[in-house]
């Protein structure tokens, strides 16, 4: 790694399981101090005692990011205990899966809502202390890390919404990456193709059934090499900016 993390305060969203966990124990075991956002307490809360009881510093804090009043009480809980924020990852994400013919919109409300929305609020409540953050840190710079998907760059039948939200995804942090950038801060998307975490799960059982069916010859990522990319990413020297990653299983078509 180019630089460790020491000094620094991340906020990492969707972190009481896959991902999102696995990048809250990789950062701070770089040295980050991190806060644990999610709606599960209980796992959060069971998250931040392993984390300190390896020596690193965690905060669980229980929000909905899709609720805007939460996540700016996210955001301010972080900068109110730990001092600062320097690094941003938007993990928490839904994928529902199926047709659009016939699909239950309310999975359309709920992907629009954690996948964008979420994400939104978070970073627009996040942005002046990451903006703050490059006057003052060691490092000399700030990062904001959104998880989108492989579905974020291709669009497939039976995922028609959800390719809609990753994809906007991938639009806003471009965006935001060219307004962000003059101040120091960085922007990366990552692309993870099939992971094996939770997410599948959510889906209705007919439509979980097919992914098996469609995901069953191929080795999947696990989230640790999903987090290793981020953590790469964000100890790159300040002036080395990796805008996007596309991360696939060898085996993925």
């Amino acid at each position: 790694m180019a630089d460790r993390l020491d000094g620094a305060v991340v906020l990492v969203t969707g972190a009481s399981s896959g991902i999102g966990e696995a990048t809250a124990r990789a950062l701070a075991a770089q040295g980050a101090k991190v806060a644990l956002v999610a709606r599960r307490a209980e796992r959060l809360e069971k998250l931040a005692h392993e984390i300190a009881a390896n020596g690193h510093t965690a905060l669980a804090i229980e929000a909905d990011v899709t609720d805007q009043e939460q996540a700016i009480a996210a955001v301010e809980r972080t900068v109110g205990d730990f001092g600062r924020l320097d690094i941003l990852v938007n993990n928490a994400g839904v994928m529902l899966l199926g047709p659009i013919h016939g699909a239950p919109t309310e999975e359309w409300d709920r992907m629009i809502d954690i996948n964008l929305k979420g994400l939104l609020y978070t970073t627009h409540a996040a942005l002046p202390h990451l903006f703050a953050a490059t006057e003052d840190s060691p490092r000399k710079v700030a990062d904001v890390v959104n998880i989108s998907s492989v579905a974020g760059r291709v669009a497939s039948a039976g995922a028609g919404v959800y390719n809609l939200t990753k994809h906007g995804v991938g639009a806003v942090s471009e965006a935001l990456r060219q307004e962000a950038s003059r101040h120091g801060v960085r922007v990366t998307i990552i692309e993870p193709g099939f992971v094996e975490t939770e997410l599948q799960s959510h889906n209705r059982p007919e439509v979980h059934e097919k992914l098996k069916e469609r995901t069953a010859k191929i080795e999947p990522l696990n989230a640790h090499d999903i987090s290793d990319a981020i953590e790469y990413a964000v100890t790159r020297p300040a002036h080395v900016s990796l805008n996007e990653l596309l991360i696939r299983p060898t085996t993925q078509p």
